[in-house]
Parts: C-alpha cells; structure tokens; sequence
C-alpha cells in the first residue's frame, strides 16, 4: 500500500522551520534508540548472571530469579504512568538523565550485595531507571510519527530487544575472566553514561510539528482521550488482558532460557547449520533470541500499518505458540532448542510495537506517553504470574506444565485479538463519531 505525502498538522500558513539538530524528528528517534539499546542488558542479561550469584552466595535459582522478574519488571511498569506524566509535565531530558543514572548505580550495588535485601534493592533502582527510558524513549517516537506510528514504535521497541545482543558474549567472557561483579561495574557504567548522552538531545516536539496521520490500512483515532477517560473504556482492558497474556512467555524464558538449555542437556551442545557452525546451543540461542526479539518489532511495526494491528497481533501470538510447541516437543534437540526460541522471541517481541500502536490508535497523540505507560503496566502483571510459574517448575522439577500455560497465553490472546478486539474498536470509534456528532449539532 502507497502512502500519501504526510502534512503537517497545524492551522498556520506553513510549518515552523528550525535550523536546530534536536528539532529533526529522526535524530529524535535516535536518541530515543541509543537509550533504549543502552538499558537492554539491565533486562535481557540478567541470566548470565545467575549462575555466578547462586554459587557465590548460595541462594536458590527461584530467589535471583524473582530479583528480574518481581523486583526489576514491577519498578520498571508500574511506574511508568507516572513517569510518562512527569515527562509530559516538565520535559523528558532531566528524567532520562535521572534515568541513566538510577540504572548505573544499581548495577555497581549488585556488583557488591551480599544479601537478598540489597540485590532487590538494587533491581528496583535498575527497573525505575530502564522504565523511565522505556516510557519516554516509545512516547516520544508516538508523538513524532503519527503518520508511522507502527514503525516508529517497532523500531525504538527494537532497540530494547536486540541491543543487548552485541554485548552477551562479552558480558559473558567478562563474567568468566573477571567475575560478575567487574562485569556489572563496568558494564553498568557505560551503558548509563549512554543514556544520559541521550537524554541530553531528547525533547517532545511542539504542537507545529507534528505530521498528521496519512492515510493507512488503520483507521485515525477519534478522540485524543486523557489518561482517567482511558481507563473507563473497555478497549483499554482488553488490550491489557492479551497484553499480559502474550508477554508471559517471554518474560519466563528471558530468565529461564539457560537454566531450560541446562535441563534439557543442550546448553555445551554443538549446532551446526547448513554446514555452519553456531557454536555451543546456549550462546548461540542467546544471541539469536536477541536479534529476532529486537527484529520482529520494526517488522510487526511496519506491517500492522498495512494489515491492521488485529491481523498482525493474531500472527506474532499465533506464531510463538506454534514455537514454543515444537520445542517442548523437541527440546532435547540442540539445533530445535536454538531455531525455536529465536523464532519464539520474534513472536513475543512484536508486543512491545504493536501495542504502543493500536494504544496510539485507539486513544490518541496527546497523551500517548501516560496512556502508553498504563497499558505497560501489563508487563507488570504478566511478571507476577511468571513468578508463579518458576515455582511451578520448581515444585514438579518439568518444564511440560509450564510449556502448556505458555502456549495457552499465547492462543487465547491471539484469539481475542482476531475475534473479539476488532468488535471492541469499532464500538469505540462508533461512539466517539456519534458523541462529537452531538456536540456539533448542539
């Protein structure tokens, strides 16, 4: 589908030029990338790490486990409405300085705990860091491309998922040469000093400088609703339901993928493909489940622009079901182990654009930062009942059970995105034509 020229959304004879380097849309964006790759690792590194800190301090694999997926996924959704309302407030570069340096400092603390208290401690100022660069980073690619929404937000999205596969064999070697804690040092040194580089170009852009949506196989929004009016619709509870579901297994393998390949006797293994060598399972699935999780976010983006975000939820849940039901099956296979889980990750990664969209869609530009963050808040959920799944596998020591909710997850909410979210929308958009309909005539 071709796209007509977007024009600027404002009623004054012609735009507002600016010779100014942070005034250009796309160097926002970039900014807004460069910090999303920056606090990457503090999440999807956290399995190297777990290992190491069990031996050194003997704690269990549930007990670290619950530092990511309780402590640091809690702090970094839960406080992202109100970090996505204080950038709108008072302007996001302070905060994502703030930002970048909450995350390095709790990495130098986790460097040095010694107790449980500390390290969740720590992975509480490490989430409200990364969140505040998560929230402003996506709202600040929503409000500069209303006109691409679906890939402006996949690719700062993807920022998050694949920046942290260039570092994951040397964060890794660094682990094994140096130990963890030089490896948290230094590692969370520099990638805060990235963000508060970052944080120095980003600023939301002005009301004459917006491009109005063009014209797209999704439908404008009808109403640019405040943060309170959003939470009474049933649209944003829906979203909020399959959002949880579909970001359940992802959240549990980003934790879990190493001690799953340990289980599964595939970690040391070799894999070989089209007569190339990857290297051992482990590694390897690491850096591919980066890339894919990182990739798929442009490529959903830019497709649920073209085919309607339904369409595009149902595939990308529909897909890491199908994944992950040939790897429980196959699971002692090294070459399945690596392939699946990437192809996994390329479905669950899709969330974190697609949502951000249909939310931009459904409830409009002005505050799509807040709006965004609330809707975040089901990675939140989803984190609680990732716990719950960890002790599961702890208590019966196998994986099938935890595989089936997964799976599950995934389905329903592919189902509710294809079935019962299109009926939901256009109840929603008919509403707010007939009550601005009214407001004219009156």
């Amino acid at each position: 589908m071709t796209h007509p020229t977007p024009h600027l959304a404002t009623t004054s004879p012609g735009p507002v030029r600016s010779s100014s380097f942070v005034r250009n849309r796309w160097v926002q964006l970039t900014a807004g990338i460069l910090g999303m790759v920056a606090v990457a690792n503090f999440q999807y590194a956290w399995t190297l790490f777990e290992k190491p800190l069990e031996r050194r301090h003997g704690w269990t694999r549930v007990e670290i486990l619950d530092a990511l997926n309780v402590y640091f996924v809690l702090a970094q959704t839960w406080l992202v409405p109100l970090e996505g309302y204080l950038a709108e407030r008072f302007g996001p570069r302070r905060l994502l300085v703030l930002g970048g340096a909450l995350a390095a400092l709790a990495w130098a603390i986790n460097a040095n705990a010694s107790s449980l208290g500390v390290l969740y401690a720590a992975q509480v100022l490490s989430g409200c860091g990364s969140g505040i660069v998560y929230s402003i980073s996506m709202g600040n690619a929503l409000k500069w491309f209303p006109d691409r929404r679906g890939l402006a937000a996949g690719l700062t999205a993807a920022a998050f998922g694949a920046g942290s596969a260039a570092t994951i064999l040397p964060i890794l070697w660094t682990i094994q040469e140096a130990g963890y804690e030089t490896a948290f040092l230094a590692f969370g040194l520099g990638q805060g000093l990235v963000v508060v580089l970052a944080g120095l170009l980003m600023r939301f852009p002005g009301p004459r400088e917006i491009l109005a949506p063009c014209a797209t196989a999704v439908s404008a929004v009808a109403h640019e609703a405040t943060p309170r009016e959003m939470l009474t619709k049933p649209a944003f509870w829906l979203l909020y339901g399959m959002m949880t579901m579909g970001a359940i297994p992802g959240l549990l393998m980003l934790g879990q993928l190493k001690p799953m390949a340990e289980d599964f006797g595939v970690d040391a293994a070799e894999v070989w493909l089209f007569g190339v060598g990857l290297g051992a399972a482990l590694p390897a699935a690491l850096m591919l489940d980066r890339i894919s999780g990182g990739l798929t976010r442009p490529v959903f983006g830019w497709l649920s622009d073209h085919i309607g975000r339904e369409p595009a939820i149902f595939l990308a849940f529909g897909l890491e079901g199908i994944a992950l039901l040939v790897l429980i099956r196959f699971s002692s296979n090294p070459v399945v182990f690596v392939l699946m889980s990437g192809l996994a990750f390329f479905g669950w990664g899709a969330v974190f654009s697609l949502f951000p969209a249909v939310s931009g869609d459904l409830f409009g530009r002005k505050f799509a930062a807040t709006n965004y963050g609330l809707l975040y808040t089901a990675k939140g959920a989803a984190s609680l009942l990732v716990a719950l799944c960890n002790r599961l596998h702890a208590g019966t020591g196998n994986w099938t059970p935890v595989f089936v909710l997964m799976i599950a997850a995934d389905w329903i909410a592919a189902l509710l995105a294809l079935l019962v979210l299109p009926w939901v929308r256009q109840r929603q958009e008919r509403l707010a034509t007939e009550v601005a309909s009214g407001q004219e005539k009156a």
